[in-house]
């Protein structure tokens, strides 16, 4: 009886059924996840944190003691009431600069010193040509490009809302006293103050404008699931569950026969060890062949090797507890659901409260924070990184107990991954049958 061909696997209704089934759940995911994320940000937009500063000291004016800034301060809070998109805090210039400084703040506005005395000499009649008052927007880009961008929008806005408010206030000044304006200075009156917009927080030029800690972060995540999946396929061959295919050879090892456990305990060993390699590399590349702006390298080693080595110790848990469908989930859970949860390139505050929720577990999140921590704040330990090194330390934690609880019950049940042959005695939990003869 001859044999049926190979392309009669093609008039298979499962064969198409499920790869069918797969391939949609991948499409669907991915595409709900990476656009629900950052389809409409300005509409999710909600508490972004800028600093209100108000560093006016005041003068006379009219007779009169005012603090002109103190009114651009309240009047931008009262036109915000109602209105949740933007949390303007009221702070020092230092306690702003250092918000800034730790990616706690994504701008802020601030009045200077001398606001008053300019706004007063605009209408002296002993200044022949008066310096216009200023306001400085501060940017930041660390914080991440977007939500620095949309916090410069909201910030100039404010800037300018405020700067025609006062402008009524100057002419309707210069009409009750009777003052005959030509039209430049009508002109300059009615919308008085320059804003100026300047980098609170400068980053070098090898940053990626603000991008590198989010960009370093994915490489770490994507070693960690892709050295993975070459380490858990490597330990397979090694044991002899799978050939290995070297172009048109194919060679298979003697199969050694071994429990669910310790082969995810080889693969653990060698995930560690590889970590080190592959996070060297990955400064080595980005930091010593390309000048990625970086300070603190030995932290950053340490910190590259870690996280490698916690996304891949929880993805061999998941290939070693679910299989095939292992690589699958790991895909969803550190590409999928991690890249638009992870707030850098559309902030958290912009985000869909699904979002928010991923953000305060996937893993990615908690990398880019510290990464930020470490290539932008100084390494400051409440800038993201203390918050890194303790997700790391429970995600390595959780994957080894899951993996290990996993494979154990697997063996005790005797779901070993060579079939017990019929009428043989149940094997030991730690090792697995001969197969059956061919």
């Amino acid at each position: 009886m001859s044999s049926p061909k190979p392309s009669s696997a093609l008039r298979s209704p499962q064969l198409w059924i499920g790869t069918g089934l797969i391939v949609a759940v991948v499409a669907t995911l991915f595409s709900l996840l990476y656009m629900g994320g950052n389809v409409n940000p300005k509409g999710h937009l909600r508490d972004l944190p800028i600093a209100l500063v108000n560093s006016d000291e005041g003068g006379q004016t009219g007779g009169k003691r005012l603090n002109l800034g103190d009114q651009v301060v309240s009047g931008i809070e009262k036109s915000a009431e109602g209105n949740r998109s933007i949390d303007w805090q009221v702070l020092s210039k230092q306690e702003a600069d250092k918000r800034l400084g730790q990616g706690k703040l994504f701008g802020a506005l601030v009045v200077p010193p001398d606001f008053t005395a300019s706004v007063a000499g605009l209408s002296a009649p002993q200044q022949k040509q008066p310096a216009r008052p200023k306001l400085t927007v501060l940017t930041n880009q660390s914080a991440g490009s977007i939500g620095s961008s949309m916090a410069s929008q909201a910030t100039q806005k404010a800037a300018h809302g405020a700067s025609a408010q006062l402008g009524k206030q100057l002419l309707g000044q210069a009409n009750s006293q009777g003052a005959k304006l030509a039209p430049a200075a009508q002109l300059m009156l009615a919308d008085p103050v320059t804003v100026e917009v300047a980098d609170g927080h400068p980053l070098g030029t090898h940053s990626a404008m603000g991008l590198s800690a989010f960009y370093y972060a994915l490489i770490l995540v994507v070693c960690g699931m892709l050295g993975a999946n070459a380490v858990h396929s490597q330990v397979d061959t090694a044991l002899g569950y799978l050939h290995a295919d070297f172009g048109p050879i194919r060679r298979r090892k003697p199969l050694q026969h071994t429990s669910r456990v310790r082969t995810l305990a080889v693969g653990t060993v060698l995930m560690l060890g590889l970590s080190v390699v592959m996070g060297s590399l990955v400064e080595l590349a980005t930091v010593g062949i390309l000048g990625m702006d970086a300070g603190h390298l030995g932290l950053l080693w340490l910190y590259s090797v870690v996280a490698i080595a916690a996304v891949g110790v929880s993805a061999l848990a998941l290939l070693a507890a679910f299989g095939v469908p292992g690589m699958l989930l790991s895909a969803i859970v550190f590409v999928a659901m991690a890249v638009p949860s992870s707030g850098a390139t559309v902030p958290l505050q912009a985000l869909p409260d699904f979002f928010r929720t991923l953000a305060e577990f996937e893993p990615l999140r908690q990398l880019t924070g510290g990464m930020r921590s470490i290539l932008y704040y100084d390494a400051q330990a409440d800038a993201g990184l203390t918050r890194a090194w303790v997700s790391m330390g429970i995600a390595l934690a959780a994957g080894l107990l899951f993996g290990f609880a996993a494979t154990r019950i697997y063996d005790r049940k005797g779901l070993h991954r060579i079939p017990r042959p019929t009428g043989a005695a149940e094997p030991a939990a730690d090792a697995e049958p001969a197969p059956a003869s061919a």
